[in-house]
């Protein structure tokens, strides 16, 4: 971008040079041939080099085409089950709030938040534990809140346990399963605890992702696990020697859910995030008003059964803002991660939210404040 200023410098004074020469050539050699020729070549030369110049001045002027937003790229971090991303790109809501999308997936939410710090993605969504987890290591911060910790969200989180096991009392020396990075070892706590269990008393065994944990207890190599998706509970509901103890609607736990990006990305690019962020919001309306279209998106896309996808969609809709809510969901999350040694050193909970896109994008989805 540097070259530009100096070729249209450059442009202006080859100009003026060729102007004085077809100055002082018609006023010499007039009306010969000779001279026409020098006037028509001159002609030219000063209508290319004013073509060359112009386009390079469009080329800087801040990425504008037409007076269109400047397009931001933005790789985010996606599962297999969430449709909101998808909905966006395909429906051309990303494109139209400027925003140049490509989606990567991964086994949960958590390992897409981890994929923040090898910067993988430039945006990633997660449960309250993966996005605490993330501000607390470093310049990351929560942009939005996407979620709402209601008992219809956490009844979507179901317990299978082998059949051997009628009771919570009967989980005492098994072998239960986590997804790793995830909020799952704080939700057994909880539940135990309710239970009258100590974590002491049972083994953890953590997995990387859903279909991990499914062969696991399938196989017997655990004995209890948490699910969330009617795709899998279909499937779990159908496995011979298993079945469903319980759900996270009977427990003192209610999911938040947030968004996180890098600081640097963030202060970059803060009028595209707050696009981003209206984006996801609209795309977020868009499939709670065509549920039988997504259901076909999504069968598509990942081959999601489109029943599954029916039923899902109006138990946990993305709200994009930020609430008191919200805020207390992190901060309840937060201590429980601080007092466990999780995270290792306390911070700040405000100084790790960079809300001002989100503010100006959708001003009327914040109403926490500080």
């Amino acid at each position: 971008m540097w070259l530009l200023p100096m070729r249209a410098a450059a442009g202006e004074a080859v100009r003026a040079i060729v102007v004085k020469l077809i100055n002082e050539e018609v006023h010499s050699v007039k009306k010969s041939w000779y001279g026409s020729a020098i006037l028509l070549l001159s002609l030219s030369i000063v209508l290319v080099l004013s073509g060359c110049s112009s386009k390079g001045d469009a080329a800087g002027s801040a990425g504008t085409d037409g007076g269109k937003p400047e397009t931001l790229k933005i790789k985010i971090a996606d599962i297999n089950t969430n449709p909101t991303f998808r909905v966006a790109l395909d429906q051309g809501i990303f494109a139209k709030h400027g925003i140049d999308a490509e989606i990567i997936n991964f086994g949960t939410p958590a390992e897409g938040v981890n994929a923040l710090f090898i910067k993988q993605v430039d945006v990633a969504f997660g449960a309250d534990f993966p996005v605490l987890n993330a501000v607390a290591k470093g310049d990351y911060s929560i942009i939005a809140s996407a979620g709402q910790a209601t008992d219809q969200a956490a009844a979507v989180w179901k317990l299978y346990v082998k059949d051997e096991i009628q009771s919570a009392a009967d989980l005492k020396g098994k072998n239960l399963s986590f997804m790793r990075g995830t909020f799952l070892p704080y939700l057994w706590d909880e539940y135990l605890k309710a239970e009258g269990i100590a974590l002491s008393e049972v083994t953890l065994t953590g997995q990387g992702a859903f279909d991990e944990a499914f062969i696991a207890l399938k196989q017997g190599d655990v004995d209890a696990a948490w699910f969330s998706g009617s795709a899998l509970t279909g499937k779990l509901a159908a496995l011979e020697g298993v079945h469903e103890l319980t759900d996270m609607s009977k427990t003192p736990v209610r999911l938040g859910m947030g968004l996180v990006a890098g600081n640097a990305f963030v202060q970059a690019n803060p009028d595209g995030i707050g696009q981003f962020l209206a984006a996801v919001n609209e795309a977020s309306a868009y499939a709670q008003e065509h549920p039988e279209e997504v259901a076909g998106l999504m069968f598509k896309e990942v081959k999601q059964p489109k029943e599954a996808t029916l039923k899902d969609l109006p138990t946990n809709p993305w709200k994009v803002g930020f609430t008191q809510a919200a805020y207390d969901s992190l901060a309840g999350q937060k201590k429980y991660m601080v007092d466990t040694g999780i995270i290792e050193q306390d911070f700040d909970l405000d100084s790790k939210l960079d809300l001002e896109p989100l503010k100006k994008a959708l001003p009327d989805k914040v109403t926490y404040t500080k």
